[in-house]
């Protein structure tokens, strides 16, 4: 399966090539940016154009960009509201779609496959009004992204709206072939109030979306908070059981790429640390 990683990891500094250059060094065969105005500002040129040029001139392609979190205020660092197509105002939709329009824009001068967009915002309970919204705008943003190359993959999260269950049931009723599933296995990890118990987990929720899986986000957590660890780092049996997960993605048709997506810690030398994990993860399952 092709090694990916996520700028994720440096998302608290403002992307440059060197950060790209150390994803490299780790052994990363291709990388996903994370949209996050004060990482990468995708609304800048400027910032566009040098990682453009970045990867012009490297072997390494940009798999995937993940779709903006937020719905930037103007007002500072991480700021403003959180996007969301389940919203109940039109106007909150909106300003949501807007964004990621921005996001997908930088595909004209920097290409990438994917755009990674959460539907709703984290542990949302599910009505069939926000389903109507949700299916509304990705069928806007489909008709958006399609020109410029770019397919959607829909992140699942904690909370029934954004769980496997609804995401393929919204890919079903859309009858779009090109829709896909981002399986976050962090995220599924953290899927534990089923009414289903084989619904539970990363098993259970592989089941459910793994004839749609596109691609990945891979990072660890105890089962108690979203908290993006590296995976297989800590023996803690409440994590997530990697080697069976790792069967799991061997097992599809097509495997996707390995999306590391683990939160920065000062003092990690990244690159080092991604070349271990890679390693684990290759053995992982075999």
């Amino acid at each position: 399966m092709m090694r990916a990683a996520s700028t994720y990891v440096y998302l608290n500094q403002r992307l440059h090539p060197g950060l790209l250059e150390s994803l490299v060094r780790g052994g990363a065969q291709a990388i996903e940016i994370y949209a996050a105005r004060q990482h990468f500002d995708y609304t800048s040129r400027a910032q566009t154009l040098e990682a453009a040029s970045w990867f012009q001139s490297n072997e390494v392609k940009l798999h995937s960009l993940r779709g903006p979190r937020l719905v930037d205020d103007g007002s500072g660092y991480n700021s403003g509201t959180e996007v969301s197509l389940t919203a109940a105002s039109k106007g909150e939709r909106v300003e949501s779609m807007d964004e990621i329009k921005r996001a997908l824009e930088v595909a004209e001068v920097l290409p990438f496959g994917y755009l990674v967009v959460s539907i709703c915002r984290p542990e949302e309970s599910f009505d069939e009004r926000k389903f109507e919204n949700a299916m509304a705008c990705l069928e806007h943003l489909r008709t958006f992204a399609k020109p410029l190359g770019v397919r959607l993959l829909l992140e699942n999260h904690m909370g029934e709206m954004g769980s496997g269950e609804k995401l393929v049931e919204l890919i079903k009723t859309l009858h779009f072939d090109d829709l896909k599933i981002c399986f976050d296995l962090g995220r599924a990890h953290l899927c534990l109030g089923n009414e289903k118990p084989e619904a539970n987990g990363v098993a259970g929720q592989f089941e459910i979306v793994k004839d749609y899986i596109g691609s990945t986000h891979l990072h660890d957590n105890a089962g108690d908070r979203d908290h993006h660890l590296w995976p297989g780092a800590n023996a803690n049996p409440a994590m997530i059981d990697w080697a069976g997960a790792m069967r799991l993605l061997r097992s599809l048709p097509q495997p996707p790429a390995l999306v590391l997506e683990v939160a920065g810690e000062d003092g990690v030398d990244v690159p080092a640390k991604l070349a271990e994990t890679y390693r684990k993860l290759e053995l992982f399952g075999g």
